[in-house]
């Protein structure tokens, strides 16, 4: 990787870190705190409609955002007819929700979500305008302009929601944190950005973008729909309560684990696209993105299943116990969540789209097939058949990465073995050592430095190669 190159990666992987980690930090907080005020019920309201959110999103960017980032020659004809299809799917899809709240109220048996859903489905509107802005700060890998959007719209937001869950509004301050944050966020992006779409409009440069889209836009479909699928289940076939256990444990289990990939694979999509023809490199630095994503998040998830117990006591309060031991499960399920995102990445980089596909068929359909083996079983085996489909994944998700630039399955299980046991044998030491104290505060304490330290210090003492490299990023900035 050249100098220039290595160093737009650094910078964008600070300033994408910053946006993160204040957005979401932000945010967590904010969730904690609304969490104490409000009811698991609340929470599982919300929940009950994150899968019509979720696939409005992929709806509206239409894998658009996707194809804008890859292609080194767009046009401002491409940015405006990407602008105006956005907008004209959002309006139409938030006219569709509005329409079928009341079919989804009785679909769930609960009347007081109609009048819900037709608010907080605004979002899908607040989100067709921006998408073409956030694709262009991406494409320059200006992440500290997103990150002061993002910023403001998580103070302003969580001030209004904590405020109005104290005031007693119940499930409507989720619905006015929700709107209010994105709403900020579009603002801002069009005020920062200084992009504005032309009068102009290509069926040309529709159609060469969705050629790539398509396939983008129906994969993304495919994975919301099923990432969502146990809100689905649990929300008809449960209770709200339960729901609003999964959602939180869900949550805390995504915290790490999705915002560091999702820092990675923003950064590493632009990055790895300029060499996206040397097979060589990019095989290279594909495998030092994998080991670095490893070495950070392993220890996070396996941490924080050690701590589970302590964490859901000390934030959340007895009311919401249950959902520290679905959050143990989850942990162990999303700590490959960085393994499975940078290996689609690659099929991005290349352009095969039709292999990302493919891919999300093939695994969803295992998916469907593990849940409806575990449903009848209870919540906890629900859960823990999301391991048994993530490592299924991961061997499927790995066979085309090895195809393309010959680093599959087993390569890949030998960058990353050494940093998996080292993590899971930190976290079986964690969670034994604070099992000898009472107070989760003295617990959390006690844990989260004992981990880290046991953690540095045996990575340190076995020559890890990765604790230099993230060691060296944190100097660079």
């Amino acid at each position: 990787m050249p100098p220039s190159l290595k160093e737009k990666a650094v910078r964008g992987m600070f300033w994408s870190s910053v946006e993160r980690f204040s957005v979401q930090g932000i945010q967590f907080v904010v969730l904690v705190v609304m969490a104490r005020l409000l009811t698991p019920a609340d929470y599982g309201l919300v929940g009950m409609l994150a899968i019509f959110l979720a696939v409005s999103q992929s709806l509206v960017d239409s894998g658009f955002s996707q194809a804008l980032i890859r292609k080194q020659d767009r046009t401002e004809t491409d940015n405006s007819t990407v602008f105006y299809f956005n907008i004209a799917v959002g309006l139409v899809l938030y006219g569709l929700l509005f329409l079928a709240a009341p079919l989804v109220s009785a679909f769930y048996r609960t009347p007081e979500l109609e009048p819900v859903m037709r608010v907080l489905c605004l979002g899908v509107v607040f989100n067709s305008l921006a998408v073409v802005q956030r694709a262009l700060l991406t494409v320059r890998i200006d992440f500290k302009t997103q990150a002061k959007a993002s910023l403001a719209g998580a103070v302003l937001s969580g001030v209004t929601g904590i405020w109005m869950a104290s005031s007693g509004w119940g499930v409507w301050s989720i619905v006015a944190q929700q709107l209010l944050n994105l709403g900020v966020n579009t603002l801002l992006l069009w005020a920062f950005s200084g992009w504005r779409p032309r009068r102009t409009y290509s069926w040309a440069s529709f159609r060469e973008l969705f050629s790539f889209g398509s396939k983008m836009l129906a994969s993304g479909l495919l994975d919301v729909t099923y990432r969502n699928i146990y809100l689905i289940v649990i929300g008809r076939l449960f209770t709200a309560t339960n729901l609003g256990y999964y959602t939180r444990a869900h949550q805390f289990a995504e915290f790490p684990s999705s915002n560091l990939t999702g820092i990675l694979q923003r950064v590493t999509y632009p990055v790895l696209c300029e060499i996206q023809d040397d097979d060589a490199r990019l095989a290279s630095a594909y495998r030092r993105f994998l080991r670095v994503s490893a070495f950070v998040i392993f220890p996070l998830m396996a941490g924080l299943a050690a701590v589970a117990d302590p964490l859901v006591l000390l934030l959340l309060k007895e009311q919401w116990l249950f959902a520290a031991t679905l959050l143990q499960i989850l942990c162990l399920s999303m700590m490959w969540y960085p393994v499975h995102a940078i290996n689609l990445n690659l099929l991005q980089v290349k352009g095969r789209s039709d292999l990302f596909l493919r891919l999300e068929v093939i695994k969803k359909a295992l998916g469907v097939g593990v849940l409806c083996v575990t449903i009848p079983l209870g919540l906890v085996p629900m859960c823990v058949g999301q391991i048994v489909t993530s490592f299924l994944s991961l061997a499927i998700n790995t066979y085309y990465t090895g195809r393309l630039i010959r680093v599959g399955f087993l390569r890949q299980m030998g960058d990353l073995l050494p940093t998996l046991l080292l993590s899971l044998g930190m976290g079986v030491a964690v969670y034994a050592a604070i099992r000898g104290f009472s107070s989760p505060g003295v617990q959390l304490c006690a844990g989260i430095p004992l981990g880290i330290l046991l953690y540095i210090v045996a990575a340190r003492l076995l020559r890890f190669p990765e604790l230099g490299e993230v060691l060296a990023l944190l100097k660079r900035r």
